[in-house]
């Protein structure tokens, strides 16, 4: 389901130049100073030099749209709490840890899926548009980038938009199993704390007691989100058609991402191995910062924006 944009407050950032991050928004992108003029120089050739650019992002692109990360300093999840995202041995083993989690996502959903693109978002789409970006491979489970019409997409962890049966693997929309929650549990009513990411709140344990979790209209499985939960692996031929998307390409440009997961981890590595060209654009340290021609430091938003996606002649 499409969702209109919501206009932008645009404001100055920290050194000068213009942002579109609203200002509510900026508690969950860490503090960062603009990118210095060389950094993005050197950025712009890099990308004008692609002609098959291959695209990496992860949560630091969607931080700018109100969707909170795990790792940022000072302002990501393990940052904030000591609370740990869902096990998928967990989620498979336990009822009581599947009913706690349908029930912080249920309270969450409204929320986190009426976030909307970023000014990051919409510029990469534009690169899609004009021939510049060869494929996108997004970390991310929010359905941002196809919310801006993204089209040359893989979402390597999967959607939070769409839930799938364990037992028979039907497919259906998250906004559907929205509404069985609200009709099987009409009087619960839940206090929610803060915001967590992939699209949950944080409730105490009691609240979730008397929650009802629906199970599969086909086949009466369990429900879970087609999301690749920490302890999963991510689906073979997901990998292998990034792997051929990547041997395709020209260039790697990351995106909002520490890459300290393997899953995404491992095509920078491939990369590397093939010799194909690497920037990162992050705030603060990746995991791959020792393959990369570039690193440069800045908010996705303002200094994907600055940036012409034109081809060197």
């Amino acid at each position: 389901m499409r969702l209109p944009w919501r206009a932008l407050t645009v404001h100055t950032a920290p050194g000068g130049r213009l942002s579109s991050v609203p200002a509510g928004m900026l508690n969950f992108v860490p503090a960062c100073s603009s990118i210095d003029d060389y950094s993005l120089e050197q950025l712009q050739a890099f990308v004008s030099r692609a002609t098959r650019l291959l695209v990496v992002t992860g949560a630091g692109l969607s931080t700018e749209s109100g969707i909170p990360d795990y790792r940022s300093e000072g302002v990501g999840l393990y940052a904030r709490t000591d609370r740990r995202p869902m096990q998928h041995a967990e989620f498979v083993r336990s009822a009581r840890s599947r009913q706690r989690y349908w029930a912080r996502n249920f309270v969450g959903w409204p929320q986190f899926s009426s976030r909307e693109p970023n000014s990051a978002h919409r510029t990469l789409q534009r690169w899609e548009e004009e021939g510049k970006m060869h494929w996108l491979v997004t970390q991310n489970v929010d359905a941002l980038h196809s919310k801006a019409g993204q089209k040359r997409l893989t979402e390597l962890h999967g959607c939070a938009h769409r839930v799938m049966c364990l037992g028979c693997g039907a497919i259906s929309p998250r906004e559907e199993l929205q509404r069985r929650f609200a009709a099987q549990n009409p009087d619960w009513r839940a206090q929610a704390g803060a915001v967590a990411p992939d699209g949950d709140v944080f409730l105490e344990d009691e609240q979730v007691l008397h929650f009802r979790v629906p199970s599969c209209q086909d086949c009466g499985g369990t429900l879970k989100p087609e999301v690749t939960f920490f302890g999963d692996t991510v689906n073979k031929a997901t990998v292998h058609c990034v792997h051929n998307r990547l041997e395709e390409s020209d260039a790697v440009l990351v995106v909002g991402s520490s890459l300290q997961v393997y899953s995404g981890y491992r095509f920078l590595l491939a990369a590397s191995d093939r010799k194909i060209p690497i920037a990162i654009l992050n705030i603060g340290p990746t995991r791959a910062d020792h393959l990369a021609k570039l690193k440069a430091s800045g908010r996705c938003g303002e200094v994907l924006s600055a940036l012409q996606p034109l081809s060197l002649s």
